[in-house]
């Protein structure tokens, strides 16, 4: 959930079938997504000509994807890093057909209800979600940016269409809000597609709409509360997202990201007792066996421990923690084994120890061959990393 895409993708259930997909989406917030892709599936043998019930499993099967590559967090998006540098989701091919199946059909649904009765809001509403999920997977997987910027903006101007015919629903502008922000964070070149004429883009006043459905929204309010904390965050305003992530810990407490996400918060506001204090309490909740931490490994608080140490400039205790992390970095995801040796090396670096952290350094260009760090840490091998004042991430 902690991740800004192009767009967020909006989808838990209107009140007359809450009861009914409750289990499905307590398990989706708490990160066990086999579990919700099951109840999900349940949802659509039962609900086949439902376009709902197709979204919510493309969704469940591009969410799990996602937390395989460690994406999931939103360490890829704070620091300079812009909305066009990712690494990859790699979904496999069993579930990148099941994601285009049930999108193509959901969409086809949807389209046979407009067809029918140009003014069905809920066919139009669930017409743009699929076109949000779309644009996530063209951005994510097949990283066809204008692609899931054109998905995008469909969603936008189909979300538009729903206030337009019913203005009392908050739900919708959750799109509205993420297409202003986003489109206002892109490169002026990305502004000037022909399908973006007429959305220029206000970052300010998508944060705004966003926080409007994170207080009075019904279907979208945990994601718009996510997407607030992800941007309050991404624009060194932690001092605003730390009340909302302690909110969505005390909501769905099996969802460690969220744990990670809140010591990253309090680092940042340069709390490093708080942010150390946090980790403490999530190892000691996985050490006595807390539900939902089965999955969490040992070596993933580690990293979050050490990286928030080398931070702060505590060195030698960064490189213990990232060295324990290294000597199991097969076990973890992408994304968090080659952020651990670029780390290790610049902590090495940071200490003068050459010979060590050029070692590092080839060991996240061999653990993830191509991808951004791993371009870094090359950098680094020909000119030693120095600290530099950038914020905590």
């Amino acid at each position: 959930m902690l991740v800004l895409l192009l767009l967020f993708t909006f989808l838990a259930p209107p009140a007359l079938y809450r009861a009914v997909l409750d289990k499905a989406w307590e398990h989706f917030y708490n990160l066990e997504f086999d579990e919700a892709l099951q109840e999900f599936e349940r949802e659509a043998a039962a609900n086949g000509s439902s376009p709902a019930a197709l979204n919510h499993l493309a969704q469940a099967n591009l969410y799990r994807a996602m937390m395989r590559a460690g994406a999931l967090e939103s360490e890829l998006v704070t620091g300079g890093n812009s909305f066009l540098r990712r690494e990859t989701v790699n979904p496999t091919p069993q579930e990148q057909k099941q994601f285009d199946d049930c999108i193509a059909r959901s969409m086809e649904l949807s389209r046979k209800r407009i067809s029918a009765n140009p003014k069905d809001i809920e066919a139009t509403y669930l017409l743009g979600v699929a076109h949000g999920l779309r644009a996530n997977y063209n951005f994510l997987v097949r990283k066809a940016w204008i692609d899931a910027l054109r998905d995008a903006t469909e969603a936008r101007r189909l979300h538009n269409r729903v206030t337009q015919m019913d203005p009392s629903r908050i739900d919708p502008q959750l799109v509205q809000g993420m297409h202003d922000y986003v489109v206002g964070c892109l490169p002026w070149t990305y502004r000037w597609v022909g399908f973006l004429i007429g959305f220029r883009g206000d970052k300010e006043k998508g944060i705004e709409t966003i926080r409007l459905v994170a207080e009075k929204g019904e279907r979208n309010r945990y994601d718009a509360q996510i997407a607030l904390a992800v941007i309050y965050r991404r624009e060194r305003r932690p001092a605003e997202a730390v009340p909302l992530m302690i909110e969505l810990i005390r909501r769905f407490p099996r969802n460690y990201i969220f744990r990670l996400e809140l010591a990253q918060m309090y680092s940042d506001l340069a709390k490093k007792d708080e942010a150390l204090a946090v980790l403490a309490q999530l190892e000691t909740m996985k050490k006595e066996g807390a539900p939902g931490l089965r999955l969490l490994p040992y070596e993933k608080i580690y990293y979050f421990r050490g990286n928030l140490q080398f931070w702060y400039n505590d060195l030698d205790e960064a490189i213990e923690n990232l060295t324990r992390v290294t000597a199991k970095v097969h076990e973890l995801d992408v994304n968090t084994g080659v952020l651990a040796w670029m780390r290790l090396g610049q902590s090495y670096d940071l200490r003068g120890q050459r010979q060590q952290a050029v070692k590092a350094y080839r060991e996240a260009m061999a653990f993830a061959p191509g991808s951004a760090v791993a371009k870094e840490s090359e950098g680094y091998i020909g000119s030693p990393y120095k600290r530099r004042k950038i914020p905590r991430s």
